[in-house]
């Protein structure tokens, strides 16, 4: 596959697929966090339902890596610190703001308690999130080569996943090392959440992978 780099738009408009998924990616790195708040079961693990939006940034990432280039997708890990730390300023901004006389008490509590989150945790999303999916695309893109080069993984879906379970490995390391280190044991809540991620990543995120090249594919052909 030949690959497309995208040198800006003082050269040429974006293209659609490109368009879409830096929108579907910034929406991501903030629903992750509000959705993190609510423990679902799979099979016998309790895990934080924030891991299906990260996971689809994983996706999202390695999809422009795969049809763009590796600079394009860091570049698009780069430019979604925007809409994270945004979300968060903006989330500080409404908790200090006194509440309106007639909300509904028990309205506001939960309001307060799903978007609540300490600086703590705000920091380990952040160093969390950078670390894994820049190293995901950079693990991706080495594992591809250059052409004619040996040694090295050309699958798609092979290359997609062995990214993604060793990036998820280190954000959940990070992430709940920073955010719950010294407050509570983390052992038992560190193995699940990576045992979900490294089986998520290796059943469900090479097809999504796929997915996702084929549909960049179909947009920019309608435009070609």
């Amino acid at each position: 596959m030949t690959e497309q780099t995208f040198s800006g738009a003082s050269k040429s408009a974006i293209p659609r697929s490109l368009f879409i998924f830096a929108l579907l990616y910034g929406g991501m790195t903030v629903l992750a966090g509000v959705l993190g708040n609510k423990q679902v079961a799979l099979g016998p693990l309790a895990v934080e339902a924030g891991i299906f939006p990260f996971l689809m940034l994983v996706a999202l990432s390695s999809a422009v890596a795969e049809y763009f280039s590796r600079e394009t997708a860091n570049k698009l890990v780069m430019y979604g610190f925007i809409p994270l730390v945004t979300s968060m300023l903006f989330i500080l901004l409404v908790l200090g703001l006194p509440a309106a006389q007639d909300m509904d008490p028990a309205r506001l509590s939960a309001f307060e308690t799903i978007l609540g989150q300490s600086p703590r945790l705000m920091a380990a999303g952040i160093v969390a999130y950078g670390t894994s999916q820049f190293l995901n695309v950079t693990i991706f893109s080495m594992l591809r080569g250059k052409p004619g080069e040996t040694g090295v993984t050309k699958g798609l879906a092979v290359r997609g996943a062995i990214a993604s379970a060793l990036s998820q490995v280190i954000d959940t390391l990070l992430f709940i090392s920073i955010s719950f280190y010294g407050v509570f044991p983390i052992a038992e809540l560190m193995a699940g959440q990576m045992l979900a991620k490294v089986v998520l990543s290796l059943l469900v995120i090479p097809f999504v992978i796929q997915g996702l090249v084929a549909l960049a594919k179909h947009l920019d052909s309608e435009t070609a």
